[in-house]
């Protein structure tokens, strides 16, 4: 095979981000309609992209070449028995609920935002509000199809090629271009979601409820107040929920499976900088501290408006100015946790950088995947935009409370942690290296992300 771009794949020289709209450059797009059209370049760096949804630099490839997969969307098969769908990697998640929800299966894993490919979600090894549970996407994938560098086609699993498999889950794109992915999906017998809101008044009761057995649920996640101080230091609205069953439901729904189609809302254009600041942020986070923590009682709300809230607004990410933004997300391993997250969140308040979005979720034990970001431990996600050049020196502060307290930062996410930081945060990178240069030994695949962090510098 030859490993050629393909000459009938036309390329379209664009500017490009992630879905924070910060960095952006610009690649040769080129877009293949058919697996059989998804070959390497010999001659060029390669990366492929999805829908474009990792927050920072992992799906950009400056003066290179970006491969989208939007294309590859089509169902191979679906095992009504047992869940198991097998789909091209370009196939989002919003496909997924779209064809197979109304036949009563769901995600069984599922990320924030419905609007990613398959192919991403094993790049990235996405988690959801279950990870304590069911783990990431990746270990819930049983087998995926990799185009190498040479242009082999190779079909990879925990049982066959493992090694190849765990580097790729978690692997940002950089062991070669997914094409295939077979993924489980859940019984359900409604989509529908039963919900309870419960306040904590600080970070010892946000870490107490989401620790107790009695609390927990199949999801559970918290809105944490990160500019609050003193004694209200961390405090949060949790939220836990499970897949309501039929005889939940109220008898005005009668067709349990299926959502009508809503309307969207849409921010046509960029909000100006000084609209999210800590002031219009903190009187925000009280109005939404009390209102949604009212909420004591159990009630039934769908899928979309628990897992995907914000995809009803058409370009959310506009509300960050022209400027974008960068969502910063770490983890902390259990032992640490408290003490941690108690100085990130001190240091936000100090310098009252303002997190319009800051979230706290709980995770299980890690997988195989050697740069798959979820550990056991707490993991809490902010949204900054970029406004001054004081933010990054900010964050740099932040990673070393993370590095301090044996934690880590999400690659699909970040897009400006130093190299040797991260070889610090990943202590299996050497281990994942290895095997980068055995399946990519002249470093076809590459993006902007991997230049950063100086992963196949010789």
């Amino acid at each position: 095979m030859s490993t050629k771009t393909p000459a009938r794949l036309q390329k379209d020289f664009k500017e490009i981000s992630g879905w924070g709209r910060y960095p952006r450059s610009s690649a040769a797009i080129v877009s293949p309609e058919t697996i059989e059209e998804v070959e390497p370049s010999s001659y060029e760096s390669m990366i492929a992209r999805g829908q474009g949804r990792s927050y920072g630099n992992a799906a950009m490839n400056e003066g290179g070449v970006v491969m989208m997969t939007e294309k590859l969307d089509r169902t191979i098969s679906f095992d009504e028995r047992t869940g198991w769908l097998t789909a091209e990697a370009g196939m989002t998640l919003a496909e997924v609920f779209q064809k197979f929800l109304p036949r009563g299966w769901f995600p069984s894993v599922t990320p924030g935002t419905r609007f990613v490919s398959l192919g991403g979600c094993v790049a990235a090894d996405i988690h959801g509000k279950n990870h304590h549970h069911d783990g990431t996407f990746g270990a819930n994938t049983r087998e995926i199809e990799i185009v190498l560098a040479d242009g082999s086609r190779v079909r990879s699993s925990p049982e066959k090629n493992s090694e190849l498999f765990w580097a790729t889950v978690g692997g940002m794109g950089l062991t070669g271009i997914i094409t295939e992915v077979t993924y489980r999906l859940v019984p359900v017998e409604s989509a529908y979601v039963v919900v309870r809101h419960d306040k904590a008044r600080d970070l010892d009761a946000s870490l107490s409820l989401l620790e107790g057995e009695e609390w927990d649920d199949r999801y559970t996640v918290a809105w944490i107040d990160c500019l609050a101080k003193g004694r209200a230091l961390g405090r949060s609205v949790l939220m836990r929920g499970h897949h309501a069953q039929a005889a939940e439901l109220s008898r005005k729904i009668k067709e349990p499976l299926l959502l009508k189609e809503r309307g969207k809302l849409n921010l046509p254009f960029d909000l100006p900088q000084w609209v999210l600041n800590s002031l219009t942020i903190s009187a925000f986070n009280q109005f939404y501290y009390l209102w949604q923590g009212a909420k004591r009682e159990p009630f039934v709300t769908d899928y979309a408006t628990f897992f995907h809230p914000l995809d009803s607004i058409n370009n959310w990410n506009r509300m960050y100015g022209r400027r974008g933004f960068i969502q910063y997300q770490c983890v902390l391993p259990p032992v640490e946790s408290l003490e941690g997250l108690r100085k990130l969140l001190e240091e936000l308040a100090r310098e009252r950088r303002a997190s319009f979005l800051a979230v706290l979720k709980r995770f299980g034990p890690q997988n195989q995947g050697l740069l798959s970001f979820p550990m056991e431990g707490y993991t809490l996600a902010l949204d900054m935009p970029v406004s001054d050049a004081g933010l990054f020196r900010f964050l740099d502060r932040l990673d070393e409370i993370v590095l301090g307290h044996g934690g880590r930062v999400y690659l699909a996410k970040d897009t400006r942690v130093k190299a040797e930081t991260f070889r610090r945060m990943y202590p299996k990178f050497s281990e994942w290296e290895k095997i980068k240069r055995k399946v990519d030994p002249e470093n076809h695949f590459q993006s902007d992300l991997a230049r950063m962090l100086e992963i196949g510098k010789q």
